[in-house]
C-alpha cells in the first residue's frame, strides 16, 4: 500500500499559545515537501505530529507507510550510555529484524510450505526495496560524507560534540532509508560538501521526504512543494513547483491583493459619488414643454422616484464594501538614506590596528559612503565582535576606529529589555512621533497585524523579536547598516523581500550571513575572518 500522510482539521498549541488552527495537510506518495515559516511558527510542532511523537490538540493524524517512517529531530535522540556502533544498530533495527525473518525462514522453504514460501516473499520484497543489503554500505557512505569518516565506531555518544551527534543522527536515518523521511533543520552543522551530498541523497530517495528547514538554496535544490506556516493566520498555506513555485506565487498574490485593492477603491469612490451626486446630474433645470404642468410633475415624480431608487442602490453597495473592505497592502520593506555624511575622502567608518582579545584582529578597513561588504566565517570566528565594534558596542584593547554618520546595527540575539511592554511600546520607544502616527507606521510595515500589538514583547517568539527589530531599523534613516545573520529565524517570504529592499538601498552595508543564497546574491566585496583576522576576498 502506498504511503500516507495527512492531517484533517489538525490544532496544536505550545503551552497556552496556540499554532495551529483546525489545518489540514496531505503529502502524495514521493513529494519531497518543505515546511517553511518563522521561527516559532510551529514547523517543529507539524512535524512531531506527523511522527507520532506529540499529539495534536485536535483532529485527525494518518501517517502510515509500509517501508516504514524515520523521524530526526534537531537534537536526534541516540542510546543513553552507548556507543556510535550502538547509535547505528538501532537506527538499522527493522532491516536486521527483517534480516533474522528472513533466515528463520530459509530452512523450511524446501519443505513446500506454502505459507513459509508467501511470508519469505513478502519479507523479501520489504527488505530489498529498503536497500536491506546495502545498509552497511550505506553507513559507511554516509559518515564519510557528512564528516566521521574519523570517528570511531566504539566511541562513546558522550564524548561528541553537538554537531557531531546530529551529523551522526542524520547519517543513521539516512542509511536505514525508512520509505517516508521526516527531517526537522538537516542542513545546521554541514559543510559546503556535505550540504551537496545530501541533496543529491535526497533526490534520489524514492520515497516520501518531509523536511523542514531555512535554507533556500536546499530548498531549492530537494523539494517539488512547499507547505508555509502562517504563524499570523495560524494556518498552512501550500505552494507548487518547488521553492521557485513558493516565490513565484508570492509576488503574483502581492500583486493579486493590490489590484483588488485598487478596484475595491475606486468601486467605493465611484459609488459615494453616485449617492450623492446622481440627483443633481438628472434632468437639471429640465424645461417645461408645451406649457403642460400636470404632465411635467407627473414625469418629474417618476424621475425622483428613479433618482431616489438609484441612490438607494447606490448606498446599499456602498455600505456592503464598506462593511467588507479590502485592507490595503503593506509597504515593500524599504530603508531610508539619509544624506550621506562622509568626510572629503569618502569614508564613513575607519579600523586600524584594531584588536579584541584574541578573538580579532583588523590590520586595517575602510567602509566607503555606498560600500557594500560581505563577512564571512565560521561560528566563533569573530564575526559579531566586528560589528559591534563598527557600532560603537564594544571597545577594542587595541588600534583606533573612526565613524561617520548614523549606524545602526541589527544584533543577531535581539534582547527584551522591557518584557512587560507591550510590542507597541517596545517599537515606539525612543522613536519621534505621536502614538497614532507610530501604530499606523508599524502595520504599513505588513510585519505584524493588529492583534499583535498589545503582545507582551516577554512573550515574542524569535522570529516576532526579529521582526521588531527589523521594523525599528526600518523607522530610523542610516548612513551604515550593519547586519548580523539578518535572515535568521524569519519567514522566507520575508526573507526575500528583506533582500529586494537591501539591493535597493543605496547606503553603506556591512552584512554578516551564512545563508547560501544571500551570499550567492550578494554583490560586493567579501571578507573572510580565519583564525580571528580580517581577510580581504575577491570583490563580488
Amino acid at each position: 500500500m502506498p504511503a500516507q500522510l495527512s492531517l484533517r482539521e489538525v490544532s496544536a498549541s505550545r503551552g497556552d499559545r496556540p499554532l495551529l488552527e483546525r489545518v489540514s495537510m496531505t503529502v502524495r506518495p514521493g513529494e519531497r515537501v518543505g515546511l517553511v515559516g518563522e521561527n516559532g511558527a510551529g514547523k517543529s510542532t507539524l512535524l512531531k505530529i506527523l511522527a507520532g511523537v506529540e499529539p495534536p490538540d485536535d483532529g485527525a493524524v494518518v501517517t502510515d507507510a509500509d517501508g516504514g517512517v524515520g523521524y530526526l529531530p534537531q537534537t536526534p535522540v541516540l542510546p543513553p550510555g552507548g556507543t556510535v556502533a550502538d547509535a547505528v544498530d538501532e537506527a538499522l533495527s527493522e532491516l536486521r529484524a527483517t534480516e533474522r525473518a528472513l533466515r528463520e525462514l530459509e530452512p523450511v522453504l524446501g519443505a513446500g510450505d506454502a505459507g513459509a514460501l508467501d511470508a519469505y516473499g513478502r519479507l523479501l520484497i520489504a527488505f530489498e526495496a529498503r536497500g536491506g543489503y546495502e545498509a552497511d554500505a550505506r553507513v559507511d557512505k554516509a559518515l564519510h560524507a557528512l564528516g566521521l569518516a574519523g570517528v570511531g565506531r566504539d566511541r562513546p555518544l558522550d564524548t561528541l560534540s553537538g554537531g557531531e551527534r546530529a551529523r551522526l543522527g542524520l547519517a543513521c536515518l539516512l542509511a536505514a532509508a525508512p520509505e517516508v523521511m521526516l527531517l526537522d533543520e538537516p542542513t545546521n552543522h554541514l559543510d559546503d560538501a556535505a550540504l551537496a551530498w545530501l541533496e543529491d541523497t535526497l533526490r534520489a530517495h524514492r520515497g516520501t521526504v518531509v523536511v523542514v528547514s531555512h535554507d533556500r538554496a536546499f530548498l531549492e535544490r530537494v523539494v517539488t512543494a512547499v507547505v508555509e506556516v502562517d504563524a499570523d493566520r495560524r494556518a498552512l498555506v501550500r505552494y507548487g513547483g518547488g521553492y521557485a513555485g513558493y516565490v513565484t506565487e508570492r509576488l503574483a498574490a502581492r500583486h493579486r491583493w493590490e489590484q483588488e485593492y485598487e478596484r475595491w477603491c475606486a468601486e467605493t469612490e465611484a459609488l459615494a459619488e453616485a449617492a450623492s451626486g446622481t440627483a443633481r446630474r438628472v434632468a437639471p433645470n429640465r424645461a417645461m414643454k408645451d406649457g403642460n404642468k400636470m404632465a411635467y410633475d407627473r414625469a418629474g415624480g417618476r424621475v425622483q422616484a428613479s433618482v431616489a431608487g438609484r441612490v438607494r442602490n447606490a448606498e446599499e453597495r456602498l455600505r456592503r464594501l464598506r462593511a467588507d473592505p479590502v485592507p490595503r497592502p503593506p509597504d515593500p520593506l524599504r530603508f531610508t538614506a539619509r544624506p550621506v555624511r562622509a568626510g572629503a575622502d569618502g569614508l564613513l567608518a575607519t579600523l586600524d590596528g584594531v584588536r579584541v582579545g584574541d578573538r580579532l584582529r583588523v590590520d586595517a578597513l575602510r567602509i566607503e559612503a555606498g560600500g557594500r561588504l560581505l563577512v564571512t566565517g565560521a561560528n566563533g570566528a569573530g564575526k559579531s565582535t566586528l560589528l559591534r565594534v563598527l557600532a560603537g558596542e564594544t571597545d577594542p584593547d587595541a588600534g583606533t576606529v573612526t565613524r561617520r554618520g548614523r549606524v545602526a546595527h541589527l544584533p543577531q540575539e535581539i534582547p527584551v529589555p522591557r518584557p512587560g511592554d507591550r510590542l507597541l511600546a517596545a517599537y515606539a520607544r525612543g522613536l519621534p512621533g505621536a502614538p497614532d502616527e507610530q501604530h499606523e507606521a508599524l502595520l504599513s510595515t505588513g510585519l505584524f497585524r493588529e492583534r499583535d500589538l498589545h503582545v507582551p514583547a516577554g512573550s515574542l517568539s524569535d522570529g516576532q523579536r526579529r521582526r521588531l527589530a527589523l521594523a525599528r531599523l526600518l523607522a530610523r534613516p542610516a548612513d551604515l547598516l550593519l547586519l548580523d545573520e539578518p535572515t535568521n529565524h524569519l519567514a522566507l517570504g520575508l526573507v526575500e523581500e528583506l533582500e529586494r529592499a537591501l539591493a535597493a538601498w543605496t547606503g553603506a552595508l556591512v552584512v554578516v550571513s551564512h545563508d547560501r543564497t544571500l551570499r550567492d546574491r550578494f554583490a560586493g566585496r567579501r571578507y573572510e575572518i580565519r583564525g580571528g583576522r580580517l581577510l580581504d576576498a575577491v570583490a563580488g
